[in-house]
């Protein structure tokens, strides 16, 4: 079967609230009182809904086990070019969960740090001037910058020009890739 990894990612998710359907639908089912009727008598009885139910869920895992394996192939095979950088689908994936929030959160904390120092000292009067000023320009009790505040917010603006893109492209590669199941 042939699908977008649009339409696979869609169909895991319904797959997963099926599952979630046909456990709670075991669980009603798993025990009666022997002075009842059982109520699935017509459908060959509660044990035999129970087992077909099971197999379903089963079914419905496995299905989702392929559909994964099969998006992942696709991404380890698609080379996607962000900012200049080429790296596959599944390498820039593996960036986005594993490294972009840390770095971000990095490049955010060093500007607040960097603003906050800023402001107590002016606060306190003291000039602040960055690392490349010359010793011999420099007073006593000064408070020197050792990173280019340009070249941060430099990197601040690349990390979310990157993110944007490659949000983009996901959802351009994912509505147009297909996949086999």
């Amino acid at each position: 079967m042939k699908m977008t990894i649009t339409e696979a990612l869609a169909d895991i998710k319904t797959s997963q609230a099926r599952i979630l359907k046909k456990r709670q639908a075991v669980k009603t089912y798993l025990f009666r009182d022997s002075r009842l009727r059982d109520p699935m008598e017509s459908e060959g009885g509660q044990k035999e809904f129970v087992r077909r139910e099971r197999q379903a869920i089963y079914d419905l895992e496995e299905k989702i086990v392929k559909i994964r394996a099969a998006i992942q192939k696709a991404n380890l095979n698609l080379e996607v070019e962000v900012d200049g950088r080429k790296r596959t689908l599944a390498e820039w994936l593996n960036w986005r969960r594993e490294i972009s929030a840390n770095q971000k959160q990095f490049l955010s904390e060093m500007t607040a740090t960097l603003a906050s120092a800023r402001q107590q000292a002016i606060q306190r009067g003291q000039q602040v001037r960055d690392s490349d000023t010359s010793k011999t320009d420099m007073a006593v009790g000064e408070l020197i910058v050792t990173i280019s505040e340009r070249e941060l917010a430099e990197s601040v603006e690349e990390m979310e020009n990157v993110l944007g893109q490659l949000d983009g492209k996901l959802s351009l590669l994912n509505a147009t890739t297909t996949i086999e199941i």
